[in-house]
């Protein structure tokens, strides 16, 4: 790694790259006065070899901070969660909207900033959303008896989970001629607050047949925008996906694939326990937990992930 003035422009690493460049100083005015003089010289030498090695350092130093500076950069600023229904009928419906709500409580208890994007599909901004939420992705299962259910009969139902990091520069690149784009109105409320313009935005890839609706923001182009940026993320997961599944091998031991099909958690409720069928790691107070206390179960998963990868 070669020594670049620039660190002294940055905050973070300008103290390191002035006494980098205050050895260099030191290292060279040894030598200039040490002339021809033998015993000066090898002296100098000496210095050089000290200063050298306490430089290598700072360089080390350095580059610590430039590559967290640049994985800091590179982390996502929010997440857009998708939730569907599964198996279960409207006993499902309901299990994704438990669900949504759920990450919605967490997301307020820890001051993140949300917006619906569409009806079950939700985005949550802040700085540790994505490495709180990214272990979430996958199949969610219930069992319990339905409030409708009048013979106490229990039911296991699903709902799916997809969590997308939205990044500011998308590693995927969309090809104009393979989108599809439709127009629609907004829902509302009913009255005044349905829109009477056609702001909603339905984008469709063509080569893959994913396709991914905005409807939250006031005009087209800027659910045209959003829509494009879920798409993007959408593509990159695909791309995730089928990595994994070349390398299912090597992720034998790792958190899960981002695979929205795979079944990461049961919810019991009949024995007040939620288990996640990853890491064999369960938790009670179900009640709880519904409203929003799943800090626990985010850091199991996140030591777990830790623990997996090094």
């Amino acid at each position: 790694m070669e020594y670049s003035a620039d660190w002294k422009k940055n905050f973070a690493t300008a103290y390191l790259a002035e006494e980098y460049e205050r050895l260099e100083a030191e290292k060279h005015a040894s030598h200039e006065t040490a002339g021809t003089d033998p015993e000066l010289l090898r002296i100098a030498e000496e210095d050089a070899t000290r200063i050298g090695v306490r430089q290598a350092e700072i360089l080390r130093e350095i580059g610590k901070i430039v590559a967290k500076e640049q994985e800091e950069a590179a982390k996502p600023s929010s997440v857009v969660m998708e939730f569907r229904a599964g198996a279960g009928g409207d006993e499902a419906i309901l299990f994704a909207k438990d669900l949504k709500e759920m990450y919605q409580k967490y997301a307020e208890s820890k001051g993140w900033r949300m917006r619906p994007v569409d009806d079950m599909t939700l985005e949550i901004a802040g700085s540790d959303a994505y490495d709180a939420f990214r272990y979430e992705t996958g199949v969610h299962r219930v069992q319990r008896v339905p409030e409708t259910e009048k013979s106490g009969r229990i039911h296991t139902s699903t709902a799916s989970v997809a969590v997308l990091p939205i990044r500011a520069k998308s590693s995927v690149e969309i090809q104009p001629a393979d989108i599809a784009m439709e127009f629609s109105r907004s829902g509302g409320a009913g009255g005044q607050n349905v829109n009477k313009v056609e702001t909603a935005v339905r984008l469709i890839h063509k080569p893959t047949g994913i396709d991914v609706r905005s409807s939250s923001e006031r005009s087209q182009k800027a659910n045209r925008e959003k829509a494009m940026q879920i798409l993007s993320a959408k593509l990159e997961q695909l791309h995730e996906e089928e990595a994994a599944k070349k390398h299912a091998a090597e992720r034998k031991e790792q958190i899960g694939t981002a695979d929205r099909s795979e079944k990461i958690r049961t919810y019991n409720f009949l024995q007040d326990r939620v288990t996640d069928h990853r890491i064999k790691e369960s938790w009670h107070n179900l009640p709880s937990i519904m409203a929003g206390a799943i800090g626990d179960i985010v850091e199991a998963l996140r030591r777990a992930a830790e623990k997996a990868s090094s």
